[in-house]
């Protein structure tokens, strides 16, 4: 199993300290990468609270894989349909070519039809699916280096030079997140990687035959398999409550949560903290990589 961290880029815990905190964290207890939230301009509702203060997701990585040149770097996910896809190819083609090829580019096409509206895209919501996968074709034939036309429905291109082209060239991995049926057949057919979000094994599980499904109709390997999850330490473990899924309980049950998703082929998990001070994120992580899973 490898390990990301979910920087605190969003929600109340936002701040230039905390993210400097937990990614100073996640290199210090092995952690493998850090990973940052995604929204622009949510509505003033309850259910998009966490999202009020939202650091940019892709900016925030520049700034944290400056200061850590050993952390991968990942998006976990990028509201690909919310913005201009070209623009997009060109900040993550850069930020992979100034961290010398550290991306992950974790997308998927969004919930909140209201932050659509706010950005001006409004008639792309119902069109976000098929927006996203245009996108992935745009990317890969971009940071490939051709300058063969593109005849895509919303980003035809036919007279371009793309540069500068990222470290990993059209390798750079695309994992796309979601739980809906097409979201996973998605994954399979187009992706490198899936990657959930509170999500529990047995959920994660059922979701499976469809991304091996899409995979193997496309007539490629099997995407990799992450999984976000909260960590809340010393929670009481209630399968029957209304909470987010999260890995709970004491470090013993936490790390036989963690041999359930190893049991499923999931190869990568990142780490949620959460927490109401930057203080609490780094005693939580140390507490994590104490728990003998593998992290350092």
């Amino acid at each position: 199993m490898r390990y990301g961290l979910c920087l605190p880029n969003f929600t109340g815990l936002a701040s230039t300290e905390a993210i400097n905190a937990a990614a100073d964290a996640a290199d210090r207890f092995g952690f493998e990468s850090v990973w940052t939230t995604d929204h622009v301009l949510v509505p003033n509702a309850n259910d998009a609270a966490d999202y009020r203060i939202n650091f940019d997701a892709i900016e925030t990585l520049a700034w944290v894989g400056a200061r850590h040149p050993r952390l991968g770097l990942g998006t976990s996910v990028l509201v690909v349909p919310q913005r201009n896809a070209v623009i997009v190819a060109k900040e993550l083609a850069t930020l992979d070519a100034l961290s010398s090829g550290r991306v992950i580019a974790g997308i998927g096409v969004g919930w909140s039809e209201a932050e659509f509206r706010n950005l001006g895209v409004a008639d792309r919501f119902a069109v976000r699916g098929a927006y996203l996968e245009e996108t992935i074709g745009l990317w890969r034939h971009l940071w490939s280096g051709s300058t063969e036309p593109f005849p895509g429905r919303f980003h035809p291109l036919d007279d371009f030079v793309f540069g500068p082209l990222p470290s990993q060239r059209s390798s750079l991995p695309i994992w796309i997140g979601g739980r809906s049926e097409p979201a996973l057949a998605r994954a399979g057919r187009l992706a490198d990687g899936y990657h959930s979000s509170a999500t529990s094994p047995e959920a994660y599980a059922r979701r499976i035959p469809t991304i091996r499904s899409g995979a193997e109709a496309a007539g490629r390997p099997m995407p990799t398999l992450s999984a976000r999850v909260g960590v809340a330490f010393d929670e009481p473990v209630d399968s029957s409550d209304a909470r987010p899924y999260a890995l709970r309980g004491d470090e013993q049950t936490m790390r036989a949560e963690i041999e359930k998703w190893e049991g499923l082929g999931v190869e990568h998990l990142a780490v949620w903290f959460g927490g109401r001070s930057s203080a609490d994120v780094v005693a939580a992580a140390e507490r994590f990589a104490k728990l003998d899973i593998g992290l350092g």
